[in-house]
């Protein structure tokens, strides 16, 4: 019976000084070795052997990348506004032993020169050149804390701000401001879009009046060219013609009841020369001579047919035209 208790007693000492002997470190870890109080050896990842009751194993320590978020800290600006300023950092340890004797609390080391390095930059910067320059703050927090943190065995590879919230009064007072500068951009926008159209609708009106303008003369000068070329074929044909002077005068005896023509004419006075033009054709018809002269104008002319009424009938138009004569001339008269 006492045997059996010794040998367990054996089998449980070997095991324990087994387990105080072999140390397995995984992958990214690294462990500090102390022999007698003393630092003695940094464990690599893998296989280790211990001295028993000799050599003490601290904590394993992590090689990854860690990130760290700290609370939101107050700041003062340069136009004393107090913010609130959230901050997270990205670190590395690259050396355990540095990072195990060199400082006690390594975070709470960095988190406190993070506030003193946020005080001295955002101190000296006005609230809005602190909003709109995050990647300068971050640039000096992570050369500061490069700086700092080096002799501990740690690398800050980047420290990110998350958020700066000034005071509930400020930011309503911000967004009115931003509400304003949108509206009045808005504002410039439409009144720039009213002006352009206007000026093209302008332009177009100037472009369209001076097509008309154009479009008018040259029918102008076609209407004048065709009339000029009308008068030069009349009055060709007229001298072609070769009219004697009671011709002349019956025409122009035709010509006077149009002349009485028109409400506006109040009063018909009839020119001297028809007394003239009267005489003439009178003593055309005493020669019976009227419609032979009259035929043969027409005739050289270039007129077709029998001349207009003959000799016979002249006398019946010339009375005619003097009954119209005297007809509208006593009525525009009354």
């Amino acid at each position: 019976m006492a045997g059996a208790i010794v040998a367990i007693v054996v089998v449980v000492f070997l095991l324990i000084m087994a387990a105080r002997t072999v140390r397995i470190v995984p992958q990214a870890r690294a462990g500090i070795v102390e022999r007698l109080g003393r630092y003695n050896r940094t464990l690599l990842p893998g296989l280790a052997i211990l001295v028993p009751f000799m050599d003490r194993l601290k904590p394993l320590l992590d090689l990854r990348e860690q990130v760290v978020s700290f609370p939101p800290q107050p700041v003062i600006t340069e136009d004393n506004l107090v913010v609130q300023i959230d901050t997270v950092l990205y670190f590395t340890v690259t050396d355990p032993k540095a990072s195990t004797y060199e400082i006690a609390n390594p975070l709470q080391g960095i988190e406190q020169i993070t506030v003193t390095t946020l005080r001295n930059v955002v101190g000296g910067m006005s609230l809005e050149t602190a909003l709109t320059s995050r990647d300068h703050v971050n640039a000096t927090l992570r050369g500061v804390l490069d700086e700092a943190t080096g002799k501990w065995g740690i690398r800050v590879n980047r420290v990110e701000i998350k958020s700066i919230d000034p005071p509930s009064t400020i930011q309503e007072a911000m967004e009115k401001q931003m509400r304003a500068e949108r509206d009045k951009r808005a504002s410039i926008l439409t009144a720039e879009g009213f002006k352009q159209s206007q000026i093209l609708t302008a332009e177009g009106e100037k472009q369209s009046a001076v097509l008309k303008a154009e479009g008018a003369k040259t029918a102008a000068i076609l209407r004048a060219e065709g009339e000029a070329t009308a008068i030069g074929t009349v009055f060709g044909a007229i001298h072609k013609g070769d009219p004697d002077q009671a011709l002349l005068s019956y025409q122009y005896l035709q010509m006077l009841p149009t002349l009485a023509q028109g409400d506006a004419n109040k009063v018909f006075v009839i020119p001297s020369e028809f007394a003239n033009a009267f005489g003439g054709i009178g003593k055309a018809f005493a020669s019976g001579t009227v419609g032979q002269t009259a035929g043969a104008a027409v005739e050289r002319a270039g007129g077709a047919g029998e001349p207009a009424g003959g000799v016979t009938e002249a006398p019946r138009a010339i009375s005619e035209q003097a009954g119209a004569i005297g007809d509208n001339s006593g009525q525009h008269d009354q």
